[in-house]
């Protein structure tokens, strides 16, 4: 059975860096795309999928947002009231890699707002790195309705790979998530495309019959995202790619 409160995107995530050592690396993945109020509604409709329970499938509150397992819908709207945005009566989607056999990773989480009539207002970009810290990053524009596709900028404040510096920005451009799914972001240093990653995907309804045929597709999925990003920085590390510390997490947990 499909239900309205969201879908699942799947196609494939790539990575291309440019220096100081090329390479470039693609893979298939899958992500859900759901309304966080009718999280629970979604869940009743397949028994492959469950809320804050173990299951083939599952979503926990406490993977995002305040990650303490609390309302997800409070933290995104203090989040906009912190940022001066309009937070009463939105309508949240939020993209997100669903756990796996109670195993879950999300390097990015993307958290659509839109206004009650239907305009999006915001696009909360949240960063996840492997030291179980997070920061989000905001695109708007001061309230107005933002047009599709929406672009952005913003310099890093967040750590996330030990072999890339703090010294870079990243610049965002993120499709309507439709019948297809698009995301690119771009990492610059001193005005060079560093790194550029890119996730693509085609919408499949919400429905226990996905579920098993991405499982069959694609399976062990959440295990492979933190077993290739492993496998990246070890191979990074053989070609001698210069190790930058972690530096202490930015004490504001957005950026605007």
């Amino acid at each position: 059975m499909v239900t309205a409160a969201g879908c699942i995107y799947a196609g494939e995530v790539m990575h291309r860096r440019c220096f100081p050592a090329a390479y470039r690396f693609r893979y298939r993945v899958f992500s859900l795309y759901i309304d966080v109020d009718r999280i629970d509604a979604a869940a009743a409709h397949c028994r492959l999928f469950s809320h804050n329970r173990f299951n083939l499938f599952s979503f926990h509150d406490r993977d995002h947002g305040p990650r303490d397992g609390s309302s997800l819908r409070a933290w995104a709207e203090r989040l906009l009231d912190a940022a001066g945005l309009p937070s009463a009566g939105t309508r949240i989607h939020l993209l997100c890699f669903p756990r796996l056999l109670g195993y879950g990773f999300n390097p990015l989480s993307l958290w659509y707002v839109e206004a009650a009539d239907g305009g999006l207002i915001a696009i909360l970009c949240e960063v996840h790195n492997t030291f179980g810290e997070s920061h989000t990053y905001i695109l708007h524009a001061q309230g107005a309705q933002l047009a599709w596709p929406v672009t952005g900028e913003h310099d890093k404040r967040f750590h996330v790979s030990p072999f890339i510096d703090m010294q870079a920005r990243y610049h965002f451009r993120l499709s309507r998530p439709d019948a297809r799914l698009q995301y690119v972001i771009r990492e610059y240093q001193q005005g060079r495309l560093l790194l550029a990653a890119v996730q693509t995907g085609r919408r499949r309804p919400l429905s226990d019959r996905t579920w098993l045929a991405l499982a069959l597709r694609m399976p062990l999925m959440t295990f492979k995202i933190m077993a290739m990003i492993h496998w990246q920085a070890l191979k990074l590390w053989l070609r001698r790619v210069p190790f930058h510390p972690k530096p202490s997490p930015p004490r504001k947990e957005f950026s605007s």
